[in-house]
């Protein structure tokens, strides 16, 4: 049974899968696992390009107590490392709490292996981080990877040095081969090794131009490279400059680019805004226009990745693109050199601006899987277009905007912890757009309710109602009203909780609102109404959400639809019925890696189980239930009318299999994981396995989600008036 083995710490952070062949290295990999079976602390060092990262990765993949790998090179704020490492190992934790008490529980006593790739530009912060993790963590060990040490007490240095002369080959011809070419092993293919110092990525490059060079051709122009380097001529040269490796590292990327055609020069100068990887249609867009039309970005795209200077992989959201950094870099030094860099960021903040908002729209429509997918995919490139947006006076109105755009991302995809950051440090921001700072404003206090944060959360929202009504805005006084309306049925006052969500309702009706939020705040007014005793309108406010829902293809405010309809048919003693129910709304929630919704119907399943004759297993789904609790907030709200479904299977549980075996019971449940503990409470139901969210395939349109918009929104807010709509 796995709920009695200790979970893997990185189920869900695994390295990822390699797109070429590994070649050579074998001694390497043998030294340094030795070097970190004695010491917890490993840096692997070495120039740009050498391979430490694809070295760093293999040993991570192998890593039997379990790995996970952080890179960290797409960062620049020191103040989100430790959120990019939770990331990276899987970790949702909705509360308040920073990431580093959660990476601490949840690595305590496990002897797991921690990649930190790239960290020399934030340096201090990795270093204070590492420092900490070591020394609460006595069976966890840090792989590091950068130009330099972290400087740390007991840290072990592996330089890592360039391919032997036979690795350099076997790699190059290997390279060769994945192209279709037949490069044999001769004097010319060794002697353009031994020029390249057995660097790979100088290699990589080198061995992408095969299609139109011979390797003797191949080392006359690296020759002529070298010597124009050397001579300190040419716009580039770097006489006195860096030691000799990393001088080859840069005449093989020189002259990787000097071969280039002039639109591939300046397609890979633009392509270094990119924070990491990114899709053709934003290349397309980011990228296009003086000398290079937006027609012409995929053909001069596919020569990049022909010549190994891009990377093409595929992902959840689609075919993506990557650069490595040392390339990257060289890009944007040549878009600074050409004074296009500060336009380029901006046309990259354009796209993002408008990815959100499309996102957003599209988040209330049959792609809310796809959007899903696709906001992960794309979390570092908005990341930097938010610290662009924050960064700029006078763009702070567009930050503002951004942060509060993304609210699905942070609510509906659990990013509470993540989202308040932004959102706290837009609203800082003076602007001179209202309705920006006001939406960011009411997602602030959302996202500080679901953390369990109320006074700050009533704060916000009463300075948002206040700010809204002056300048008029009734969008914004809607969602302040509502939000507050959500925040008195989590502190148990159903009664004003009632009053201001069917105002909020009343309001959404009246300027055409419909999305996920407004049928959020129907199903908080039906739990209101069911925890008051009247299951008929509750049920009534529910079955017109999923009815809703259905028609736009919404999946995740239909979750919390199915929830209140579950409770009202336990009330009603229909017990298969809530479990089918549960069932859904759990698998629904847990695919959005919703911690609150997954936790909720793990405690309403675990009645359920109670009342259908199995206290035992009913006890243990408490005690899975418990183990999540703290990654969301207070437990269960603190509410006497959320918490009476938990006293009462509990009080069951306990009478059938006395307090011993009860808690014993809870105990095997808190050593399930999430994964674990999700599929086991649907292990009895006949569901489709967990996975992706299914969801049409193609890309996210440029608009949507207004279709029916008002004759909807009158039939959620009739039916929040009591009088059902057919």
């Amino acid at each position: 049974m796995r709920g009695s083995q200790p979970p893997d710490p990185f189920s869900d952070g695994d390295p990822p899968l390699e797109l070429t062949t590994f070649v050579g290295r074998s001694a390497e990999l043998a030294e340094l696992r030795d070097a970190l079976g004695r010491a917890r602390l490993v840096t692997v060092t070495g120039v740009g390009g050498v391979g430490k990262s694809r070295l760093a990765a293999r040993v991570a993949t192998g890593w039997e107590s379990g790995a996970g790998r952080v890179e960290l090179a797409p960062v620049r704020d020191p103040q989100f490392v430790e959120y990019a490492v939770a990331e990276a190992l899987g970790l949702t934790d909705h509360t308040a709490r920073l990431p580093r008490q959660t990476l601490l529980e949840h690595l305590a006593g496990r002897p797991a292996l921690l990649v930190l790739d790239g960290f020399e530009h934030l340096l201090d912060a990795c270093v204070e981080l590492t420092a900490e993790l070591l020394r609460k963590l006595p069976e966890l060990r840090v792989l590091a990877v950068g130009r330099r040490p972290l400087g740390l007490a007991g840290e072990r240095l592996f330089p890592l040095a360039p391919l032997g002369e036979d690795e350099a080959v076997e790699l190059f011809t290997d390279r060769a081969r994945e192209q279709g070419l037949d490069v044999s092993d001769g004097p010319g293919v060794r002697e353009l090794c031994r020029r390249l110092e057995g660097i790979p990525l100088a290699l990589e490059l080198a061995a992408g131009r095969l299609r139109a060079l011979s390797p003797a051709q191949l080392l006359q122009r690296l020759d002529d490279r070298f010597r124009l380097l050397t001579t300190g001529s040419g716009p580039h040269s770097v006489p006195g400059g860096p030691p000799a490796r990393h001088q080859t590292l840069r005449t093989a990327i020189g002259w990787s680019h000097e071969l280039c055609t002039p639109a591939e020069r300046l397609l890979w100068a633009r392509l270094s805004v990119f924070a990491q990887t990114f899709d053709l249609e934003a290349a397309e867009y980011v990228c296009s226009g003086d000398g290079l039309p937006a027609e012409d970005v995929l053909d001069v795209l596919s020569e990049l990745v022909a010549q190994s200077v891009v990377t093409r992989e595929e992902s959840p959201a689609g075919p993506r693109y990557r650069m490595l950094d040392t390339v990257r870099a060289y890009g944007a030094e040549w878009l600074e050199g050409i004074g296009d860099a500060g336009r380029l960021r901006r046309r990259h903040r354009d796209w993002y601006l408008g990815l959100a908002t499309w996102c957003e729209l599209d988040w209330f429509s049959s792609r809310q899987g796809e959007v899903a997918a696709r906001v992960e995919a794309e979390l570092p490139n908005l990341r930097a277009a938010l610290e662009c947006c924050l960064t700029e006076p006078e763009e702070a109105h567009l930050g503002q905007y951004l942060a509060g755009s993304l609210w699905f991302c942070w609510v509906g995809c659990g990013r509470l912890a993540e989202g308040r950051r932004w959102l706290a440090r837009s609203v800082e921001l003076e602007s001179a757009y209202d309705q920006s700072r006001l939406k960011a404003l009411w997602v602030l206090g959302y996202v500080a309710i679901l953390q369990g944060d109320t006074v700050p959360a009533l704060t916000v929202l009463r300075e948002c109602r206040e700010q809204a009504e002056r300048v008029a805005d009734p969008t914004a006084v809607a969602y302040a009203e509502h939000r507050t309306g959500c925040l008195a049925l989590v502190t148990d006052d159903m009664a004003r909780a009632e009053t201001l969500l069917r105002s909020a309702l009343d309001r959404y009706q009246e300027i055409g609102e419909l999305n996920s939020n407004v049928l959020m705040g129907q199903v908080e007014l039906a739990m209101a109404r069911a925890f008051q005793g009247d299951l008929p309108d509750a049920v009534r406010l529910c079955e017109d959400v999923r009815r809703v829902c259905e028609d736009h293809g919404e999946r995740w405010a239909r979750s919390y639809a199915l929830y209140v309809l579950a409770y009202a048919a336990w009330q009603e003693g229909a017990l298969d019925g809530a479990r089918e129910l549960l069932a859904d709304c759990l698998r629904n929630a847990h695919a959005f890696h919703d911690l609150l919704g997954s936790v909720l119907v793990l405690e309403l399943l675990a009645l359920v189980t109670a009342a259908q004759g199995d206290p035992a297993e009913a006890a243990l789904l408490q005690g899975a239930a418990g183990r999540v609790w703290p990654s969301v907030g207070l437990p269960l709200f603190g509410s006497a009318y959320y918490n009476a479904p938990h006293e009462r299977c509990e009080a069951l549980a306990r009478q059938a299999l006395g307090d011993a075996g009860y808690e014993e019971r809870v105990r095997e449940g808190g050593l399930l994981d999430r994964e674990a503990a999700v599929n086991r409470a649907l292990r009895r139901n006949a569901v489709r396995p967990l996975g992706a969210l299914p969801s049409p395939r193609g890309p996210v349109p440029r608009g949507g989600g207004g279709a029916h918009r008002t004759e909807a929104t009158g039939r959620a807010a009739d039916s929040a008036r009591g009088s059902h709509a057919p």
